[in-house]
Protein backbone atom coordinates (compact mmCIF):
# COMPACT_ATOMS: atom_id res chain seq x y z
CA UNK A 1 0.00 0.00 0.00
CA UNK A 2 1.86 3.19 -1.19
CA UNK A 3 1.97 6.32 1.20
CA UNK A 4 1.14 9.53 0.82
CA UNK A 5 2.02 13.05 2.26
CA UNK A 6 -0.71 15.93 1.23
CA UNK A 7 0.89 19.78 2.52
CA UNK A 8 -2.31 21.79 2.75
CA UNK A 9 -4.68 18.74 3.81
CA UNK A 10 -6.90 21.15 5.01
CA UNK A 11 -7.44 23.86 2.23
CA UNK A 12 -9.97 23.23 -0.64
CA UNK A 13 -7.91 21.00 -3.12
CA UNK A 14 -5.38 19.36 -0.33
CA UNK A 15 -8.36 17.89 1.44
CA UNK A 16 -10.25 16.22 -1.86
CA UNK A 17 -7.12 14.93 -2.70
CA UNK A 18 -6.70 13.08 0.12
CA UNK A 19 -9.76 12.05 0.35
CA UNK A 20 -9.43 10.67 -3.18
CA UNK A 21 -6.02 8.75 -2.32
CA UNK A 22 -8.01 7.25 0.70
CA UNK A 23 -10.24 6.18 -1.74
CA UNK A 24 -7.31 4.68 -3.93
CA UNK A 25 -6.16 2.47 -1.16
CA UNK A 26 -3.04 4.83 0.27
CA UNK A 27 -1.99 5.40 3.43
CA UNK A 28 -1.95 9.38 3.36
CA UNK A 29 -0.42 11.83 5.94
CA UNK A 30 -1.84 15.27 6.01
CA UNK A 31 0.10 18.45 7.15
CA UNK A 32 -1.62 21.89 7.31
CA UNK A 33 -0.64 24.69 10.05
CA UNK A 34 -4.76 26.09 9.22
CA UNK A 35 -3.02 29.50 8.21
CA UNK A 36 -5.68 29.59 5.55
CA UNK A 37 -7.14 25.68 5.58
CA UNK A 38 -10.12 25.02 7.76
CA UNK A 39 -10.71 21.82 10.09
CA UNK A 40 -14.18 21.25 8.35
CA UNK A 41 -12.12 20.19 5.60
CA UNK A 42 -10.90 17.46 7.40
CA UNK A 43 -14.08 16.05 8.97
CA UNK A 44 -14.90 13.60 5.73
CA UNK A 45 -11.19 12.41 6.67
CA UNK A 46 -10.30 12.06 10.67
CA UNK A 47 -12.47 9.12 10.75
CA UNK A 48 -10.31 6.64 8.13
CA UNK A 49 -8.47 4.36 9.58
CA UNK A 50 -5.22 4.93 7.09
CA UNK A 51 -5.05 8.70 7.14
CA UNK A 52 -2.89 10.68 10.23
CA UNK A 53 -2.55 14.67 10.44
CA UNK A 54 0.51 16.53 11.32
CA UNK A 55 -0.73 20.50 12.79
CA UNK A 56 2.52 21.82 11.22
CA UNK A 57 3.75 24.62 9.08
CA UNK A 58 5.70 23.66 6.08
CA UNK A 59 8.61 26.12 6.99
CA UNK A 60 9.36 24.19 10.09
CA UNK A 61 12.01 21.64 9.12
CA UNK A 62 11.72 19.16 11.96
CA UNK A 63 8.48 18.78 11.70
CA UNK A 64 8.45 18.56 7.72
CA UNK A 65 10.89 15.55 8.48
CA UNK A 66 9.11 13.93 10.61
CA UNK A 67 5.82 14.22 8.23
CA UNK A 68 7.78 12.62 5.34
CA UNK A 69 9.25 10.07 6.75
CA UNK A 70 8.79 6.76 4.93
CA UNK A 71 6.83 8.56 2.42
CA UNK A 72 6.34 7.07 -1.44
CA UNK A 73 4.94 10.37 -2.46
CA UNK A 74 4.16 13.87 -1.86
CA UNK A 75 1.76 16.07 -2.74
CA UNK A 76 2.84 19.32 -1.95
CA UNK A 77 -0.51 21.79 -1.96
CA UNK A 78 0.28 23.89 0.57
CA UNK A 79 0.62 27.87 -0.05
CA UNK A 80 -1.04 31.01 0.56
CA UNK A 81 -3.26 31.77 -2.30
CA UNK A 82 -4.75 34.44 -4.25
CA UNK A 83 -2.82 37.71 -6.02
CA UNK A 84 -4.59 40.02 -4.17
CA UNK A 85 -3.73 38.99 -0.98
CA UNK A 86 0.05 38.87 -2.38
CA UNK A 87 -0.34 42.24 -3.68
CA UNK A 88 -1.13 43.57 -0.19
CA UNK A 89 1.03 40.82 1.56
CA UNK A 90 4.43 39.85 -0.50
CA UNK A 91 5.92 39.01 2.84
CA UNK A 92 3.57 36.16 3.89
CA UNK A 93 3.14 34.78 0.17
CA UNK A 94 6.63 34.56 -0.43
CA UNK A 95 7.63 33.03 3.18
CA UNK A 96 5.08 30.42 2.74
CA UNK A 97 5.56 29.50 -0.75
CA UNK A 98 9.17 29.88 -1.49
CA UNK A 99 10.89 28.99 1.90
CA UNK A 100 7.72 26.65 2.64
CA UNK A 101 8.59 24.75 -0.81
CA UNK A 102 12.35 24.54 -0.31
CA UNK A 103 11.96 23.14 3.39
CA UNK A 104 9.22 20.34 2.30
CA UNK A 105 11.00 19.25 -1.53
CA UNK A 106 14.41 18.99 1.18
CA UNK A 107 13.11 16.84 3.73
CA UNK A 108 11.38 14.72 0.66
CA UNK A 109 14.48 14.05 -0.83
CA UNK A 110 16.21 13.43 2.45
CA UNK A 111 13.98 11.00 3.57
CA UNK A 112 13.95 9.06 -0.39
CA UNK A 113 10.51 10.18 -1.33
CA UNK A 114 9.81 8.30 -4.75
CA UNK A 115 7.85 11.25 -5.85
CA UNK A 116 6.66 14.84 -5.55
CA UNK A 117 4.18 16.07 -7.36
CA UNK A 118 3.99 20.18 -6.61
CA UNK A 119 0.89 22.66 -7.12
CA UNK A 120 1.74 25.84 -9.26
CA UNK A 121 -0.65 27.84 -11.05
CA UNK A 122 -1.63 29.17 -14.47
CA UNK A 123 -0.60 32.80 -13.02
CA UNK A 124 2.86 32.39 -13.97
CA UNK A 125 2.20 32.75 -17.62
CA UNK A 126 0.82 36.66 -17.13
CA UNK A 127 -0.96 38.45 -19.30
CA UNK A 128 0.41 37.66 -22.31
CA UNK A 129 -2.38 37.94 -25.16
CA UNK A 130 -1.17 34.93 -26.40
CA UNK A 131 -4.17 31.62 -26.24
CA UNK A 132 -4.15 29.09 -25.25
CA UNK A 133 -1.42 29.51 -22.30
CA UNK A 134 0.91 26.17 -23.74
CA UNK A 135 4.40 25.26 -21.66
CA UNK A 136 6.56 26.19 -23.80
CA UNK A 137 5.34 29.66 -23.50
CA UNK A 138 7.58 32.83 -22.14
CA UNK A 139 6.33 33.18 -18.97
CA UNK A 140 5.77 36.55 -16.90
CA UNK A 141 4.38 36.56 -13.84
CA UNK A 142 3.05 39.32 -12.91
CA UNK A 143 2.20 39.29 -8.47
CA UNK A 144 4.17 38.49 -6.16
CA UNK A 145 1.82 34.95 -5.62
CA UNK A 146 2.87 34.47 -9.30
CA UNK A 147 6.10 34.51 -8.72
CA UNK A 148 6.29 32.57 -5.41
CA UNK A 149 4.13 29.70 -7.49
CA UNK A 150 7.05 29.72 -10.61
CA UNK A 151 10.01 29.76 -7.62
CA UNK A 152 7.98 26.57 -6.83
CA UNK A 153 8.05 24.88 -9.94
CA UNK A 154 11.22 25.55 -11.16
CA UNK A 155 12.71 24.68 -7.66
CA UNK A 156 10.69 21.48 -8.00
CA UNK A 157 11.98 20.62 -11.29
CA UNK A 158 15.57 20.98 -10.46
CA UNK A 159 15.05 18.88 -7.44
CA UNK A 160 14.82 16.06 -10.22
CA UNK A 161 18.21 16.86 -11.75
CA UNK A 162 20.15 17.15 -8.71
CA UNK A 163 18.84 14.30 -6.53
CA UNK A 164 17.17 11.01 -6.59
CA UNK A 165 13.63 12.25 -6.62
CA UNK A 166 10.98 12.37 -9.62
CA UNK A 167 9.07 16.04 -9.69
CA UNK A 168 6.08 17.08 -11.78
CA UNK A 169 4.64 20.84 -11.57
CA UNK A 170 1.25 21.36 -12.25
CA UNK A 171 0.03 24.68 -13.14
CA UNK A 172 -3.28 24.69 -12.03
CA UNK A 173 -6.51 26.94 -14.28
CA UNK A 174 -9.01 28.20 -11.93
CA UNK A 175 -9.84 25.39 -10.00
CA UNK A 176 -13.44 25.08 -8.37
CA UNK A 177 -15.56 22.50 -6.51
CA UNK A 178 -16.67 21.71 -3.43
CA UNK A 179 -15.10 23.02 0.58
CA UNK A 180 -13.79 25.62 -1.34
CA UNK A 181 -13.76 28.74 0.85
CA UNK A 182 -16.81 30.75 0.16
CA UNK A 183 -16.03 33.93 3.20
CA UNK A 184 -13.57 36.94 2.88
CA UNK A 185 -12.24 39.34 0.21
CA UNK A 186 -9.28 36.74 -1.13
CA UNK A 187 -12.34 34.42 -1.95
CA UNK A 188 -11.96 32.20 -5.11
CA UNK A 189 -14.62 33.85 -7.76
CA UNK A 190 -17.50 30.46 -8.05
CA UNK A 191 -17.56 29.89 -4.19
CA UNK A 192 -17.70 33.76 -3.58
CA UNK A 193 -20.70 33.96 -6.23
CA UNK A 194 -22.51 31.31 -5.30
CA UNK A 195 -23.00 31.93 -1.43
CA UNK A 196 -24.11 35.54 -2.78
CA UNK A 197 -26.31 34.47 -4.87
CA UNK A 198 -27.72 31.77 -3.13
CA UNK A 199 -28.87 34.42 -0.72
CA UNK A 200 -30.16 36.65 -3.23
CA UNK A 201 -27.80 38.95 -3.54
CA UNK A 202 -25.34 40.86 -6.55
CA UNK A 203 -21.82 39.51 -7.09
CA UNK A 204 -19.80 41.90 -7.72
CA UNK A 205 -17.10 41.78 -11.07
CA UNK A 206 -13.97 43.32 -10.66
CA UNK A 207 -13.67 45.46 -14.58
CA UNK A 208 -16.22 44.98 -17.39
CA UNK A 209 -16.73 41.10 -16.46
CA UNK A 210 -15.40 39.69 -20.01
CA UNK A 211 -11.86 38.65 -18.63
CA UNK A 212 -12.37 34.64 -19.04
CA UNK A 213 -10.67 31.86 -17.20
CA UNK A 214 -10.75 28.21 -17.74
CA UNK A 215 -12.64 27.05 -14.62
CA UNK A 216 -11.71 23.73 -13.65
CA UNK A 217 -13.56 21.34 -12.00
CA UNK A 218 -11.82 19.75 -8.45
CA UNK A 219 -11.90 16.04 -9.86
CA UNK A 220 -9.84 17.14 -12.97
CA UNK A 221 -7.01 18.67 -10.45
CA UNK A 222 -7.14 15.42 -8.60
CA UNK A 223 -7.02 13.18 -11.41
CA UNK A 224 -3.74 14.79 -12.68
CA UNK A 225 -1.97 14.93 -9.47
CA UNK A 226 -2.48 10.84 -9.60
CA UNK A 227 -1.66 10.71 -12.78
CA UNK A 228 1.78 12.89 -12.47
CA UNK A 229 2.60 10.91 -8.79
CA UNK A 230 2.38 7.17 -10.88
CA UNK A 231 3.81 7.86 -14.30
CA UNK A 232 7.06 7.85 -15.30
CA UNK A 233 7.55 11.66 -16.47
CA UNK A 234 9.91 13.52 -14.66
CA UNK A 235 11.18 17.43 -14.11
CA UNK A 236 8.18 18.34 -16.68
CA UNK A 237 5.76 21.30 -15.86
CA UNK A 238 1.86 20.62 -16.88
CA UNK A 239 -1.33 22.67 -17.49
CA UNK A 240 -4.30 21.24 -15.79
CA UNK A 241 -7.28 22.90 -16.65
CA UNK A 242 -10.16 22.36 -19.50
CA UNK A 243 -9.08 23.57 -22.62
CA UNK A 244 -11.72 26.01 -22.65
CA UNK A 245 -12.95 29.76 -21.18
CA UNK A 246 -15.49 31.38 -19.81
CA UNK A 247 -16.19 34.92 -19.36
CA UNK A 248 -17.00 36.44 -15.14
CA UNK A 249 -20.07 37.65 -16.99
CA UNK A 250 -20.79 34.33 -18.81
CA UNK A 251 -20.57 32.83 -15.32
CA UNK A 252 -23.15 34.84 -13.66
CA UNK A 253 -25.55 34.25 -16.54
CA UNK A 254 -24.79 30.11 -15.90
CA UNK A 255 -25.27 30.40 -11.99
CA UNK A 256 -28.27 32.02 -12.81
CA UNK A 257 -29.49 29.62 -14.88
CA UNK A 258 -29.04 27.13 -12.73
CA UNK A 259 -30.13 28.71 -9.54
CA UNK A 260 -33.46 29.78 -11.49
CA UNK A 261 -32.29 33.18 -10.95
CA UNK A 262 -32.00 36.38 -12.35
CA UNK A 263 -29.33 38.49 -10.58
CA UNK A 264 -27.20 41.04 -12.08
CA UNK A 265 -23.72 41.78 -10.65
CA UNK A 266 -22.30 44.96 -9.45
CA UNK A 267 -18.73 46.38 -11.24
CA UNK A 268 -15.94 47.70 -9.43
CA UNK A 269 -12.43 48.83 -10.35
CA UNK A 270 -10.22 45.85 -12.09
CA UNK A 271 -7.34 44.35 -9.26
CA UNK A 272 -4.07 44.92 -10.01
CA UNK A 273 -2.52 41.82 -10.89
CA UNK A 274 -5.32 40.20 -12.24
CA UNK A 275 -4.41 38.82 -16.11
CA UNK A 276 -7.21 39.24 -18.42
CA UNK A 277 -7.60 36.04 -20.15
CA UNK A 278 -6.65 32.40 -18.85
CA UNK A 279 -7.29 29.17 -21.34
CA UNK A 280 -4.94 25.95 -21.10
CA UNK A 281 -3.35 23.76 -24.19
CA UNK A 282 -3.53 20.61 -22.30
CA UNK A 283 -2.70 18.75 -24.66
CA UNK A 284 1.09 17.91 -23.25
CA UNK A 285 -0.87 16.52 -20.34
CA UNK A 286 -2.69 14.48 -22.32
CA UNK A 287 0.49 12.86 -24.77
CA UNK A 288 2.37 12.60 -21.68
CA UNK A 289 0.23 12.28 -18.52
CA UNK A 290 -3.13 10.45 -20.31
CA UNK A 291 -5.33 13.46 -18.53
CA UNK A 292 -8.61 13.60 -19.93
CA UNK A 293 -10.67 16.08 -17.97
CA UNK A 294 -14.14 14.17 -17.59
CA UNK A 295 -15.81 17.09 -15.39
CA UNK A 296 -16.86 19.49 -17.83
CA UNK A 297 -18.13 22.79 -16.58
CA UNK A 298 -21.76 23.14 -16.50
CA UNK A 299 -21.36 19.66 -14.86
CA UNK A 300 -18.75 20.90 -11.90
CA UNK A 301 -21.11 24.09 -11.29
CA UNK A 302 -24.04 21.83 -10.90
CA UNK A 303 -22.04 19.99 -8.31
CA UNK A 304 -20.86 22.93 -6.58
CA UNK A 305 -23.82 24.65 -6.24
CA UNK A 306 -25.82 20.99 -4.65
CA UNK A 307 -22.49 21.62 -2.18
CA UNK A 308 -23.16 24.60 -1.23
CA UNK A 309 -26.85 24.55 -0.98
Amino acid sequence: MPTALVTGAAGFIGSNLAEALLDRGYEVRGVDNFATGRSSNLEPLESREDFEFHEADIRDGDAMADAVSGVDYLFHQAAVASVPRSVEDPVTSTGANCTGTATVLDAARRADVDTAVVASSSSVYGSSEQLPKVETMEVTPESPYALSKYFTEELALEFSDFYDIDTVALRYFNIFGPRQDPEGQYAAVIPKFIDLMLDDERPVIFGDGEQSRDFTYIDNAVEANVLAAEGDVTGEAFNVGTGGRVTVNGLVDALNEQLGTDIDPVHDDPRPGDVRHSHADISKAEELLGYDPEVGFEEGLERTIEYYR
